[in-house]
């Protein structure tokens, strides 16, 4: 059965020398002179936690901890759920999520409706145009290429918990935010970070941009020059255990997974795939791969001890999120071994975090919070076979019938002007020059487009701004809903549905495979528990604030979870 899969030992013992070569210079190269403050500190938690790591692992389903357990280590996952408070009935609460809207409304305490990042990118009506949620045209790359940089927070309305630390007490403490990919890095943390880092796909470095400083700190250059990508780029990905193992998933060679330029079996070669991108780009095989965990890791590593976070009596913030996973599940599929053997090896490198940040400062002055921005959904095609309701909704043919119903309706005109994120952007200045009635307009779209198989819901802008809805389907689209950035009409899919890819990268839903994500609270003052009453996403912020006994993020409609506090 696994004839084409045979787990090379050989092969596995090979990259293992390579990994614990890298894994010893790393050891040496990041505690070089450097002295561990708990060696000092006596183990009595601090008034606050001198470090809070906060840890997001995107497309990370809640059922993935159950599913593995078996194979996880007693050090990574295990040791935080067993050590410390687990909340099992998480979730956010609006229609849907990607990298950088759900790490801000961890990190703001409020949905997307009232911090402003409502997708990846939404349709400015004023000035025609599509806005990037990161991008920034007043801010430069600073130590990479000159668009893997331009980045910023200008587009987040509100503060987050790592704002308000820093308020609280002038501007003392540092943030800091590390992730392969530049939103998380810079939503998780806030206007007020000292620095937010990514990586670059074309230098296979990592960069900053010109908002948070006007160059890399000397540590930053240094760990760039030993070029460590290189050396995870001349590394197989093979699985982690013998194929046997991977009973939890899928066979490895099925049919329900795109793979990588077709490649959906063991073992990657990561240097060959590397060519089969842009030559500019061709470090960007990382993201794709397990080993964009470890790099991001030793990052974070490097600048907790090179920035002596958790060194003093001003709470540090350091945030570290992890977007392989969301590759991983949109290239694979979540039952895929490409995913458990991520997850397995995303706990090792867990594992090896905690036992650091614990040694370096002291389980009692860190506390680290783990959850998910949100899960994955299963594929349609999955679904269908084994006889559960489920299929593609094809924006393209759907938006072309849209136009070609609006023409016949209101006569020949530019009447759509975007589709993204589940939401239709109407052309207003052409409605308006019309003197058509702009709710009624919508109303039309919404009642043509619910006619599309896959919709269960569509919604009109001027409905959400003169309705207030208190729970179900609608109001998770409220929470969603943004008056300056979100489209005129939302559409919500039937259970079991999901767009049809355009990219590889999609939208959750607001259903429990998508919305239940897991969250951990593990050091400084935490008792153990198991929480399984519901906890919203934006319960997160406000509980942080409450602990440190700091004001909330300035927006945040979420609450404190009291058995965390108490």
């Amino acid at each position: 059965m696994f004839t084409n899969k045979t787990h090379s030992l050989a092969n596995n013992h090979s990259i293992n020398i390579k990994l614990f070569i890298l894994t010893s210079f790393l050891t040496v190269f990041l505690f070089s002179g450097k002295k561990s403050y708990s060696q000092d500190a006596a183990r009595i938690p601090s008034e606050k936690p001198r470090l809070i790591l906060q840890i997001q692992i995107s497309q990370f389903r809640y059922d993935f901890i159950p599913r593995y357990w078996d194979k996880l280590s007693d050090y990574g996952f295990k040791r935080l759920i067993n050590r410390g408070s687990y909340c099992e009935n998480t979730s956010y609460n609006y229609l849907f999520s990607d990298i950088g809207v759900g790490s801000a409304t961890v990190a703001t305490g409020t949905n997307p409706s009232q911090h402003g990042i409502v997708a990846s990118s939404w349709y400015n009506n004023l000035y025609d145009q599509v806005i990037d949620y990161i991008y920034d045209e007043k801010s430069e790359t600073i130590g990479g290429g000159y668009e893997a940089g331009r980045y910023s927070p200008v587009n987040m309305m509100t503060t987050t918990f790592a704002d308000e630390i820093k308020l609280s007490n002038n501007f003392k403490s540092k943030v800091i935010g590390v992730c392969m990919h530049p939103a998380p890095a810079i939503f998780s943390t806030g206007p007020t970070a000292d620095a937010a880092y990514w990586f670059d796909d074309s230098e296979g470095t990592f960069v900053s941009s010109s908002f948070y400083m006007d160059s890399l700190p000397s540590w930053v250059e240094t760990f760039n020059a030993k070029k460590f990508a290189d050396i995870y780029m001349d590394n197989d990905w093979n699985t982690l255990r013998p194929m046997q193992d991977y009973s939890a998933s899928l066979l490895d060679n099925n049919e329900y997974e795109p793979g990588l330029f077709g490649q959906h079996v063991f073992p990657y070669n990561i240097k060959d795939l590397s060519k089969k991108f842009k030559r500019r780009e061709k470090y960007e095989v990382l993201r794709y791969t397990p080993f964009g965990i470890n790099l991001a890791k030793d990052f974070a590593i490097s600048a907790i001890v090179n920035e002596n976070l958790g060194t003093d009596e001003y709470t540090d913030v350091l945030t570290l999120s992890f977007t392989e996973t969301e590759y991983i599940a949109n290239l694979f599929g979540p039952l895929s071994v490409e995913m458990e053997d991520a997850v397995l090896r995303l706990d090792k490198e867990l594992a090896h975090l905690l036992d650091f940040i614990e040694k370096q400062i002291g389980k009692e002055n860190i506390l680290v919070i783990l959850t998910a921005e949100h899960g994955v959904s299963h594929l349609p095609e999955y679904l269908e076979d084994h006889k559960v309701p489920s299929g593609y909704f094809n924006a393209a043919s759907s938006i072309s019938l849209l136009k070609s119903y609006m023409n016949n309706i209101y006569g020949k005109g530019d009447w759509i002007k975007q589709y993204h994120g589940q939401q239709i952007y109407l052309n207003r200045t052409l409605v308006e020059d019309a003197k058509l009635n702009l709710s009624d307009v919508q109303t039309n779209v919404a009642n043509l487009m619910l006619q599309f198989s896959g919709v269960s819901n569509t919604m009109t802008a001027s409905t959400l701004q003169s309705t207030n809805f208190t729970n179900g389907i609608f109001s998770t689209m409220q929470n969603g809903y943004s008056q300056k950035r979100s489209g005129d009409v939302l559409l919500h899919f039937t259970t079991g549905w999901a767009e049809k890819p355009m990219s590889d990268r999609g939208f959750a839903s607001p259903y429990g495979h998508d919305r239940r994500v897991p969250l951990i609270w593990y050091g400084w003052k935490i008792g153990r528990n198991s929480i399984k009453r519901p906890v919203d996403l934006t319960d997160i912020a406000p509980t942080i604030s409450t602990l440190l006994e700091i004001s909330y993020p300035n927006s945040a409609t979420g609450k404190p979870i009291l058995e965390i506090i108490e």
